[in-house]
């Protein structure tokens, strides 16, 4: 990845950011199953900050497609470049390993494919139905790239029937052609607008501390829940290398919790908001909160 900034962070990371760890004898097992079988978890190789908070829950994310990703956003360090082509046993394998792992919850998310027809969508669905028959009580949540807001190729992923579907609007609308790639601000919500036509439950998430002003981010939730979407999340961006975008702002869990405040007054069923929260950052609770409604 070229170099887009030469200024180094020079924002020392608050006390807040400091990891708590989690490490229950649930979060042991789960470990060792993954080391044992070699196990592939977007938890591990994303170094997600709440993996053993996770783990513990016997919720975990796997990554399909492969993690080659076509497009180069400026805040995630995933490989950009020119993927392999699908492994067609890799729903087959990802549904023994939520077996293996004893998964209650299950997360799948993946590169972005642009260069697959159809994006990606039929493997989408493969992994749903794979994952289902071999784990029938396991909920399935789903973080999608997001497929040009194509209704045919959406259509195929809900037709697997997954419990809940998420995709991630990232950042506000001014920033969003700095910081993402080829994606589009309104793309990501007409997506998220069109799952919800769908009747499925959609969750978006974005990061804050990108030079965001609160209006913008008041503003892109309305927009999200002009969408349609019940779910979001916000969590503070952190850099994953000096090749990075900067980090503007370290935001204070003050701030992060007058944000949520926010959220739940404009109608969002759930609103998990905090310096270390993730996409599926009690996603569970997240899905159990919507279904109670």
């Amino acid at each position: 990845m070229p170099k887009f900034y030469d200024k180094v962070d020079v924002l020392k990371k608050p006390g807040w950011l400091k990891i708590r760890l989690h490490r229950t004898p649930e979060w042991g097992e789960v470990r060792q199953i993954v080391e044992k079988h070699n196990l592939h978890t977007i938890c591990s190789s994303g170094r997600c900050p709440n993996q053993a908070e996770c783990w513990s829950r016997r919720t975990a994310t796997f990554m399909i497609l492969g993690d080659i990703c076509t497009r180069g956003c400026r805040f995630c360090a995933t490989k950009t470049g020119r993927p392999l082509a699908p492994d067609a046993e890799e729903p087959r394998q990802v549904a023994e390993s939520v077996a293996l792992m004893k998964l209650r919850y299950v997360v799948v998310t993946s590169v972005t494919r642009d260069d697959l027809p159809d994006g990606g969508a039929a493997h989408w669905a493969a992994t749903v139905e794979a994952i289902r028959a071999q784990n029938p009580d396991a909920v399935i949540e789903l973080l999608i790239p997001d497929l040009d807001a194509r209704p045919d190729l959406l259509e195929v992923i809900v037709a697997s029937k997954p419990d809940i579907i998420g995709h991630n609007i990232e950042t506000v609308e001014r920033l969003t052609p700095v910081v993402r790639s080829r994606a589009k601000y309104h793309t990501s919500l007409e997506t998220l607008r069109c799952l919800n036509r769908q009747g499925v439950v959609t969750k978006s998430g974005l990061m804050v501390g990108l030079d965001e002003s609160d209006d913008e981010v008041l503003q892109t939730l309305h927009d999200l829940r002009d969408a349609g979407v019940r779910i979001v999340t916000l969590g503070q961006y952190l850099r994953p290398t000096l090749e990075h975008y900067p980090v503007a702002a370290y935001i204070t869990p003050e701030k992060f919790e007058w944000y949520k405040l926010r959220a739940l007054e404009m109608g969002f069923s759930y609103c998990a908001s905090a310096p270390l929260v993730r996409s599926s950052y009690m996603a569970e609770e997240a899905l159990r909160s919507v279904k109670s409604l």
